[in-house]
């Protein structure tokens, strides 16, 4: 029985070592280029703000309570343009910690913009109070 396990583990591996060398060679899709700007709008707290509609001083400690939970904070300008902060390193790493301080907040933000389906991403470099 042992045997037979592991002989199916080893045909196992052998089966999956094409699929994985083919996958070292799939060339990768050239990163686009951000574009340096400064942009200034409020820090907000996407659930709140989209459910519920919450603003303002009034909502700032719920906000931050949201961050810290993993809720996203996005700037959203007054133009109505949403900018989602997004990370230069490791795609999944949030930016809730440089943004928690000024929840509900005007600021501005200097960094890289990207901009995909409609959708705008901002790399933060500098983030000042307005």
């Amino acid at each position: 029985m042992l045997k037979r396990s592991i002989l199916g583990v080893g045909a196992a591996v052998l089966l999956a070592l094409p699929a994985v060398a083919q996958a070292q060679q799939m060339p990768m899709a050239e990163a686009p280029a951000g574009k340096h700007a400064t942009i200034t709008g409020t820090v907000i707290d996407l659930s709140c703000r989209f459910r519920f509609n919450l603003t303002g001083e009034q909502h700032r400690m719920c906000a931050q309570v949201c961050a810290d939970n993993g809720i996203p904070l996005a700037i959203l300008t007054s133009d109505g343009t949403l900018y989602v902060p997004i990370s230069d390193g490791m795609p999944g790493n949030s930016q809730n910690a440089a943004l928690r301080e000024y929840a509900e907040q005007q600021v501005s933000i200097t960094g890289k913009v990207y901009d995909a389906g409609g959708a705008k991403g901002i790399v933060i470099g500098e983030i000042k109070q307005s």
